[in-house]
């Protein structure tokens, strides 16, 4: 069997996180079309590369394939958020209640520390850095309770809940902020039950301000991924 070349399977990794990186930070609209030809002129590879990536993020669920069609953005409807947000109360409120009084010095370091760039990141109006960030708070806490199960499930429900919002969450609002991370913070620190009741609370705040967003206008793929273009 053929194998890819150091440098293949790098340009490759280099497209995935970033296409990754711009669904998430809603950089890429919901239900964008991503073609080859574009995306391969954008980042200065091969389409090779681009289709290798974009077969990944597919097997990923991050990317949807069509049949003839190549790949493009998901578009998840209301009744996928009830159960994205289902999914989602079940897996974070469990890892709150397992994890509540239970935070080592370097873990609350850690989560303090991406409060702090969150708040940074809101107040400067960087609106893609913040919300990567807070996506890596619910993240952590998934790889503190020590089992990867919960990492690759948070891995496939937060860039979903990031389509989510960038379809149905109107206007600017952005519910889940760095204030209501403080509050899990201190949560977290109390009893389990307390830590579980705040997480299922937040989650909840978020699903509530979904309503019906402004169609976000789509960037050409080649302007998009033009700083990351390979020399």
């Amino acid at each position: 069997m053929k194998t890819a070349t150091p440098a293949a399977a790098t340009a490759t990794q280099r497209v995935y996180d970033t296409i990754h990186a711009a669904i998430v930070e809603h950089r890429l609209a919901p239900g964008t079309r991503l073609r080859e030809v574009e995306l391969a002129e954008g980042f200065g590879v091969s389409r090779t590369v681009v289709r290798q990536a974009l077969h990944r993020l597919g097997q990923d669920q991050v990317v949807e394939l069509e049949h003839n069609r190549g790949a493009r953005v998901p578009q998840p409807t209301r009744e996928q958020a009830a159960q994205v947000f289902d999914a989602r109360r079940v897996v974070e409120c469990e890892l709150a209640r397992r994890l509540a009084g239970k935070l080592s010095a370097a873990q609350r370091a850690e989560l303090d520390a991406l409060v702090r760039q969150e708040a940074e990141a809101e107040a400067r109006g960087d609106a893609p850095a913040a919300i990567r960030l807070s996506g890596e708070f619910h993240r952590a806490l998934a790889r503190f309770a020590g089992n990867p199960v919960f990492v690759r499930l948070l891995d496939e429900l937060l860039p979903t809940t990031s389509l989510l919002i960038a379809l149905y969450q109107g206007g600017s609002a952005r519910t889940c902020a760095a204030h209501t991370h403080t509050g899990l913070l201190t949560a977290l620190a109390g009893a389990g039950s307390g830590a579980a009741g705040e997480m299922r609370r937040h989650l909840s705040e978020i699903e509530r301000s979904l309503s019906v967003g402004e169609a976000v206008p789509p960037t050409p793929l080649r302007d998009l991924f033009a700083p990351y273009r390979e020399t």
